[in-house]
């Protein structure tokens, strides 16, 4: 694949054999446009403002120019034996992580020492490999910060100062911790500078200016990265039709490895699990993503296990992941440069790829800027009717102890078809205990009758007052055969004369409270009139096996002697019918 490379050769510079031949054995021969640009200032001590894309090889650029100087030049006499020489800060853990890849590369054969710093990983370790001594220190500023106060690191002996991603520096707030670690380094004319970044805006070239001697400012120009090798197109949907369009693009372009770009963390989780559902092997990316799962998730989009990654802005800065074959702005950026550092994780060091975005009526407003900050038109797509057209997803098999697809339909036809409960009506209680509803109705008073007490009277579970109020008889005529069956197995002997019909008119009664057996020993039982519901009460007690003696009973005793005697729905009549005896 042809590579964007100038015709300056790395040996056509002075560098130190070491240097030389580790990046002999790194595969750099040749200089890309932006390592040319600078080395020739950067190598003789001048400090360098560098403008450029990532992707094209300024990492490469400050570490040749950091190594030289370490390699050729002695130690301040300030530095303490172990302290850094060189400080190299990047905006994210990701950028720190790669350089200090690059580093140990192209450095193998220098001796140089090498540490990285960072946050979301063990302290400890990191500080122990600061305790042992090393060179060229790595870091964000946040981490950086915490050793220096703690005095795990110095920063007397620094000789270099190297600032990636400037401009994201102060996108992600750290403009105050660069402040407060460049204040505390040797004075400007005693160390070099070395700025990169993808623009130089007003306030990058004012931070360069304030802590750097005199840079010299060198740019590789954007439109010459956008242009010639990244195909660019942008359609226009609804935000409603993006999930479609999406879906449809992802098969018509036959993705192989590509990066989704979402501008809230939210619906990153929601597009990474429709990507899911539809076979894709996917990965979210974005700020809440603990920092081992990021580097694991990255690991395996770089080895090919994973096919697309859905992710923020927190990935679109300094992250060299070769052969991505498509970038797609689900979102277009609000911010007209971060378009450009999207698009920038394909098409790298000479590869072709294409960006892809949607422009719906939420975001559609950057477009005007972002074509005005590449200095293009970006070409229109012609949206086809059919990819706007959910696909069929392919079958899901349920997670144990979770209902299938099939099981929620089942479910929700059953709850249709269910009839509705029969309002409970006043004609007793069934050996099945206390009615369904269980609770007390409308009206004030409890749910469910006192009718009948033989073994055929007695309403079923499931009856309700009357919508007055009050309690309605119930007429064997109105009960289902099924209920009545149960209610004939439920009662416990003959019914005895005089008792009235189970759908009889019950005489209301005012029911005492206050706990079991209230009647003392030496009241007198009175005895029942048939109607009542005394009287029916006595009648359901005629066989030996239902009789109950009229004396009180403790609670504990009766409690022990039904459980003990009775099981089941036999269990259950016997207490109600104690109930209805205090």
């Amino acid at each position: 694949m042809q590579q964007p490379l100038t015709d300056v050769f790395f040996a056509s510079f002075d560098l130190h054999p070491d240097l030389l031949s580790g990046l002999e054995a790194t595969g750099f021969t040749r200089c890309t446009p932006i390592q040319a640009l600078t080395l020739p200032e950067a190598l003789k001590g001048v400090d360098v403002a560098g403008q450029a894309q990532t992707g094209t090889g300024k990492t490469g650029a400050f570490l040749v120019a950091t190594f030289q100087r370490l390699l050729t030049r002695e130690a301040l006499t300030e530095r303490r034996t172990g302290d850094p020489r060189a400080l190299v800060l990047a905006p994210t853990r990701e950028l720190a992580i790669q350089i200090h890849k690059d580093a140990m590369n192209i450095g193998r054969n220098t001796g140089l020492r090498m540490a990285l710093a960072y946050g979301g990983t063990d302290y400890d370790k990191q500080r122990a490999v600061l305790e042992k001594g090393i060179d060229v220190l790595i870091a964000t500023p946040g981490r950086l910060i915490d050793y220096y106060k703690q005095g795990a690191v110095d920063f007397r002996g620094i000789e270099v100062l190297v600032i990636d991603e400037a401009d994201r520096m102060f996108d992600l707030g750290f403009i105050k911790d660069i402040r407060y670690i460049m204040r505390r380094l040797p004075e400007r004319e005693r160390r070099q500078g070395l700025l990169y970044s993808a623009t130089l805006s007003h306030r990058v070239r004012e931070l360069a200016y304030e802590h750097m001697n005199s840079p010299v400012e060198l740019k590789v120009e954007t439109d010459n990265v956008t242009a010639d090798r990244v195909r660019q197109i942008v359609y226009f949907p609804a935000s409603d039709e993006k999930k479609a369009l999406l879906l449809n693009l992802l098969k018509a372009n036959n993705v192989e490895r590509g990066i989704i770009f979402i501008n809230t963390r939210h619906w990153v989780e929601r597009v990474t699990e429709w990507l899911k559902r539809y076979g894709y092997r996917v990965g979210a990316l974005s700020g809440d993503v603990p920092q081992k799962k990021r580097e694991s998730l990255l690991r395996r989009f770089q080895a090919g296990e994973i096919d697309l990654v859905v992710a923020t802005d927190v990935a679109a800065r300094g992250l060299h992941i070769p052969a991505v074959s498509h970038v797609i702005n689900f979102d277009l950026p609000q911010d007209a440069e971060d378009y450009v550092h999207r698009i920038g994780r394909t098409a790298r060091l000479g590869a072709e790829g294409d960006a892809i975005s949607f422009a719906c009526e939420t975001y559609a407003i950057s477009l005007p800027d972002i074509e005005a900050y590449i200095g293009q038109s970006i070409p229109r797509g012609d949206i086809d009717p059919a990819w706007l057209v959910m696909p069929t997803p392919p079958p899901r098999e349920s997670l144990p102890g979770q209902p299938t697809e099939e099981d929620d339909a089942d479910a929700d036809s059953a709850a249709h078809d269910r009839p509705p409960r029969p309002q409970r009506e006043g004609g007793g209680r069934d050996g099945r205990g206390r009615s369904g509803a269980g609770g007390r109705s409308s009206a004030g008073g409890r749910s469910g009758g006192r009718g009948g007490r033989s073994g055929e009277s007695g309403a079923g579970r499931g009856e309700r007052r009357d919508g007055e109020g009050g309690r309605r008889p119930r007429r064997d005529a109105d009960k289902p055969a099924g209920e009545q069956a149960d209610v004939a197995v439920a009662g416990a002997g003959p019914v005895a004369e005089g008792a009235p019909p189970a759908g009889g008119d019950a005489k209301k009664k005012r029911r005492r409270r206050g706990g079991r057996n209230r009647r003392r020993d030496g009241d007198a039982a009175a005895t029942p009139e048939p109607g009542t519901r005394e009287g029916r009460a006595g009648a359901v007690d005629v066989s030996p096996r239902g009789r109950h003696d009229s004396r009180p009973k403790p609670a504990q005793r009766d409690h022990e002697q039904v459980h003990r005697k009775e099981s089941g729905l036999k269990s259950l009549v016997r207490r109600i019918r104690n109930l209805f005896r205090r």
